[in-house]
């Protein structure tokens, strides 16, 4: 299991960062939808997934894709957001659909039936038709190259430490 972890380390961190920016997503969407915007659902989604992309584009650079990169920091930051603005709307169709196009909203279903398809449908079903179009968009676009940003010794997983031997 080890070796499978460490072979994709770079799917680890990039799946421990969307399971982050997902709660940040949560938090944000409920938080949102349940005081200040109760009648814009869509909104809240949209609001919540914004934010979660800005730690994502953090995280993703610092730590999931640290030792890839080849774009100059501007472009490669404009890329990442421009993706992600794409990848939002992906996120938000399967509720837009659930909410709009099949109508499962109050009145016509209850409260609890609205909700779960709220849940299903923009947390469920759009983030991951969301992460899968980031994940592929990243690694060819954003951070197209393997090996080019470096990695203090200290920090890299892959070095022995040289203090043990």
């Amino acid at each position: 299991m080890r070796e499978l972890l460490a072979k994709h380390r770079e799917l680890v961190r990039f799946a421990v960062v969307g399971g982050i920016s997902f709660v940040i997503t949560l938090t944000v969407t409920y938080g949102l939808k349940f005081t200040v915007l109760r009648t814009h659902p869509v909104t809240a989604l949209i609001v919540g997934v914004l934010i979660a992309t800005i730690f994502s584009y953090v995280a993703n650079r610092e730590w999931a894709f640290r030792t890839r990169g080849g774009r100059e920091r501007a472009h490669e930051a404009a890329l990442f957001f421009l993706i992600s603005g794409v990848a939002l709307g992906l996120n938000a169709v399967p509720q837009w659909i659930s909410r709009y196009a099949l109508h499962l909203q109050v009145p016509h279903v209850t409260l609890l039936a609205q909700e779960t398809a709220d849940f299903v449908s923009g947390m469920i079903l759009g983030t991951l038709l969301g992460t899968l179009f980031r994940w592929w968009a990243f690694k060819k676009w954003v951070f197209p190259k393997e090996g080019v940003r470096v990695v203090p010794v200290a920090d890299n997983p892959d070095v022995p430490d040289r203090k043990a031997a």
